[in-house]
């Protein structure tokens, strides 16, 4: 902690360190044996995990008038020195929230483990449904920035707060149409063991994402926009729904009468069938054309 906080560049303005009721007390250790005048130690009464300890220090920042907001664990696996470089898309006004990208070159990847290779690679592609992000990899990456009127905009309270906060963060920002830009971002892993449950991932992940997903397109498509992707869903679900449901109907009348069905009644249930399934492709390829392109912030 003490060598990241050691490594920060003049361009950072504050640090605020989150003490998230660490048994180790590792913010008194850092209040006693740091003695940078941009640091702020923060405590919370009970652990919150990695998102509400996050939000502690996204809330203060704020307070304090803060325009651009970096995040990064104190681990070490972060890259300080990559900072300006995450921060530029902000500064330009191409984005309004930045992360890391460790997927963005081979030679990034030597390091990582197999296991959370494979683990990153999979959350990648279940994100995109999800987010709506569907240029963005890598989105558990814990190296990211935020300009703070984008932050605003967000349900702080609403966040996961552990460590489907990262996760949480991309659909959150979608749904007020924030513009996110990868920025290509190597990771130092040293002999240190991950905290992350890998049992708890693949148990509880899959229905966050899933719940996300739904929330999203209805926010996207329903609620806030009515568009060619509403109708193309719609109409590829019912007719999906529909050519499924009459052929379940026809199997079942056949398997229980033993009359087999007519080439006609078949042809009847895989048409719409592959109808909707193609919709469904349609409307995923509006979605993809339909991530957020404008920069928030600068329109604010």
């Amino acid at each position: 902690m003490l060598d990241v906080i050691a490594g920060l560049g003049l361009e950072i303005d504050r640090i605020y360190v989150i003490d998230d009721k660490c048994p180790e007390q590792s913010g008194a250790y850092v209040q006693q044996h740091c003695k940078d005048d941009r640091l702020t130690v923060l405590f919370n009464d009970v652990n919150l995990g990695v998102g509400g300890a996050c939000i502690t220090g996204y809330k203060q920042a704020m307070l304090d008038g803060a325009d651009i907001i970096i995040k990064l664990d104190g681990d070490g696996q972060m890259d300080v020195t990559k900072m300006p470089k995450l921060i530029k898309p902000i500064i330009d006004g191409q984005a309004d929230y930045t992360k890391g990208n460790r997927f963005y070159d081979l030679a990034f990847l030597e390091q990582m483990p197999r296991l959370r290779l494979f683990g990153n690679s999979v959350l990648s592609l279940v994100c995109k449904f999800a987010s709506g992000y569907w240029d963005i990899v890598d989105p558990t990456n814990g190296f990211t920035a935020i300009h703070a009127k984008a932050l605003r905009l967000l349900p702080l309270d609403k966040l996961e707060k552990r460590y489907f906060f990262e996760s949480d963060m991309l659909f959150r920002l979608n749904t007020i149409r924030a513009r996110v830009k990868d920025v290509p971002m190597p990771a130092v892993y040293a002999d240190e063991e991950s905290n992350l449950d890998i049992l708890h991932v693949s148990l509880h992940f899959p229905m966050k994402y899933l719940s996300r997903m739904f929330k999203r397109i209805f926010y996207t498509y329903f609620l806030r926009d009515f568009n060619a992707g509403t109708v193309t869903l719609c109409q590829g679900m019912f007719m999906l729904i529909a050519g499924a449901s009459y052929g379940f109907w026809k199997w079942w009348l056949s398997y229980t009468s033993g009359v087999p069905a007519t080439s006609g009644e078949v042809m009847f249930s895989a048409l719409p069938i592959y109808i909707g399934f193609q919709m469904l492709v349609m409307f995923t390829n509006y979605d993809v054309e339909n991530v957020p392109r404008e920069c928030l912030h600068v329109h604010l």
